[in-house]
């Protein structure tokens, strides 16, 4: 079995996408939100077989863990209110997919975050998505003032009340940004890849697992710079004193394969070990053109686990055991239907 742990609704209808907009109009108008509109279960339908589930037929996976459109999630644009509205509209919409194709998509939940805010509403939306929705998941920005860094590291005891939430449910959380209001980083290309590299040396710095041993977070788009700057991580370790990588983090991250070209997934696999790897594409996301040098697709990625020297053990793992571990809920979901 091929799962894809990560998957955003990046296709969603024109109707949910305009409401977004009419919504922040009315906040700066000093308005209440307008209502959200009727989304048919047709057009919802139509969104995902002309796109994702044609290229997930075409390219041969089997399960994909589907979330909110992460650059849409919007953190720094409004007020609490605007982002639990807003939050809430994306998490029903993926419960909408999830219901119209069980056997393809199990969902992960948005949370409502604002700079400044606390806590309260973004773990009353975990609590939701997981005991109402059956969600599995959830993503955690790292930064919801959008590339200005406002807001304390990860391994902050501010973050406490939501990590203890997460492992009373057993759920991760993909520490994932939305995008950037900072002109000096561009969305995909400087501020996803920012923070997943800051969020890991975050994590080297804090005794985070000391106190959540049983936490689990997912680092995205292959780690961002870590892996390829493994030997720099592990040698700050040692000059910060803290423990050796695999006992202080390893145990706890894990980092996906949406990494767009192959020697780029042949240093992960080698790099990093086969038990923290995860299969995610972000199809349909950052990337979708064709790479002119393969003829194949960029986010294409189960192709490049196929052709990495490792062993058919060691892809099956990539493929569907690893996500199994991480996300305990999905593989009971999966024992109950027999797979």
């Amino acid at each position: 079995m091929i799962i894809d742990i990560h998957g955003h609704y990046t296709t969603a209808p024109e109707a949910h996408n305009q409401w977004r907009i009419d919504q922040l109009a009315a906040y700066a108008a000093g308005q209440p939100s307008p209502a959200y509109p009727e989304i048919s279960d047709d057009t919802i339908r139509a969104s995902i077989e002309e796109n994702q589930l044609k290229l997930i037929t075409e390219r041969g996976s089997d399960l994909t863990i589907f979330s909110p459109r992460a650059s849409a999630m919007g953190h720094h644009e409004g007020d609490q209110r605007i982002s639990l509205e807003w939050t809430v509209a994306c998490n029903n919409l993926i419960k909408r997919v999830v219901d119209l194709f069980p056997d393809t998509f199990v969902g992960v939940g948005q949370l409502p975050q604002s700079p400044g805010s606390d806590l309260t509403a973004t773990i009353a939306e975990l609590e939701r998505v997981v005991n109402e929705l059956g969600f599995i998941g959830v993503n955690l920005n790292p930064d919801p003032s959008g590339g200005l860094w406002q807001t304390v590291p990860l391994t902050d005891k501010f973050w406490y009340p939501l990590y203890e939430k997460m492992v009373e449910l057993d759920v991760p959380a993909m520490v994932h940004v939305s995008a950037s209001c900072n002109p000096n980083f561009h969305a995909t290309g400087a501020h996803y890849m920012n923070a997943d590299t800051t969020a890991f040396m975050q994590l080297i710095q804090g005794d985070l697992f000391a106190d959540f041993p049983t936490l689990r977070l997912i680092i995205p788009h292959g780690g961002g710079a870590v892996p390829y700057h493994w030997g720099r991580y592990r040698g700050l370790a040692d000059m910060l004193k803290q423990p050796d990588l695999s006992t202080h983090v390893m145990n706890n991250v894990f980092f996906d394969t949406c990494v767009y070209h192959q020697p780029g997934i042949d240093l992960l696999v080698k790099v990093i070990d086969n038990k923290n790897i995860l299969f995610g594409s972000e199809m349909i996301g950052a990337v979708r053109g064709i790479d002119p040098t393969t003829g194949q697709y960029f986010d294409d990625t189960k192709r490049y686990i196929d052709a990495a020297q490792i062993s058919d053990a060691q892809k099956a793992s990539i493929f569907e055991s690893n996500a199994r571990a991480v996300f305990p809920r999905l593989d009971a979901i999966l024992a109950e239907r027999g797979r």
